[in-house]
């Protein structure tokens, strides 16, 4: 089994996560991994949101899947946009790791001084960051984890924000703040590590028992809302649903791209999710997408 990546020490940490895994339920199988540079990574120089946004990290891995080059792709899930490529299926998900966003160094949001550079390469980030606190100067950064710690160490920004479950993932222990999600909402799919396959191929068949259902409830409902609001990465949407018992709970933010407008909608449900409720919540979302 051939499984592609990108070549990023995440994505490759990420892939041995599933192969561990995938060596549990199949120790008898090979596996050679592939990597595969994407567009995200080729084009640094920009923000991600000019690439296209969703999708700038897995467009070539998923040609890779349609075209036979490789039979698994593992992905961050909050990189793949909601609508599947053509001839690709989301087989499995892994248990999902921490949602939470974090803030290096280890300062409260509420403690930095005011005018303090802080870098994020994301538009939802940016416009929380600007609704908590205005007074903060907002910068684009781009690179890998690794890249962005050596640039706040070489003074190149007073803090920088990003995702929480990289930082585990790679064995950082880089002084941190973890930035509460209850008022600093996750992207869509955060923390969750994501393996496709070629839709209805042998091997997608076989990995689909690898599937963990309580993660599959939480980012379905994710992804179904950020699909009713058509939504990408260049819109800042804050989408969070956990498992409590026997129910889920969801929560969900739009803001607008300055921060000062933020719409934010709160749901208890039972499961499985009721369709019509998971569109109720969207049409409640969506007065916020008409605010510049």
């Amino acid at each position: 089994m051939i499984v592609g990546t990108r070549g990023s020490k995440l994505a490759l940490a990420q892939t041995e996560i599933f192969i561990s895994k995938f060596r549990e339920h199949f120790p008898d199988e090979e596996v050679e991994v592939k990597i595969v540079r994407t567009t995200g990574d080729d084009v640094t120089d920009r923000p991600l949101s000019s690439l296209g946004g969703y999708g700038a990290f897995v467009k070539e891995l998923d040609i890779k899947l349609v075209d036979g080059e490789v039979d698994v792709a593992v992905n961050s899930l909050k990189d793949m946009p909601v609508d599947l490529t053509e001839g690709t299926e989301l087989t499995a998900l892994l248990p999902r790791g921490p949602v939470e966003d974090a803030m290096l160094p280890d300062i409260s949001l509420d403690d930095l001084p005011p005018g303090s550079r802080v870098g994020t390469s994301s538009v939802r980030r940016a416009a929380m960051l600007r609704n908590l606190r205005p007074d903060l100067e907002l910068l684009d950064i781009r690179g890998n984890v690794p890249t962005r710690i050596r640039k706040l160490r070489d003074g190149q920004y007073d803090a920088i924000v990003l995702a929480r479950a990289g930082l585990v993932r790679l064995g950082l222990e880089e002084p941190h703040t973890v930035l509460d999600p209850e008022r600093f909402v996750p992207a869509v799919g955060q923390g969750a590590i994501a393996v496709v396959c070629g839709e209805g191929s042998e091997t997608s068949r076989m990995i689909a028992e690898m599937d963990h259902s309580p993660t599959r409830a939480e980012v379905e409902l994710e992804r179904s809302v950020l699909r009713m609001l058509g939504g990408g990465c260049s819109v800042p949407i804050g989408v969070w649903a956990r498992r409590t018992g026997t129910g889920i709970r969801f929560l969900g933010t739009v803001l607008s791209n300055d921060g000062k407008e933020c719409l934010r909608v709160e749901e208890e449900m039972s499961l499985p999710v009721d369709e019509v409720l998971v569109r109720r919540i969207a049409d409640r979302l969506r007065p916020g997408l008409e605010v510049p």
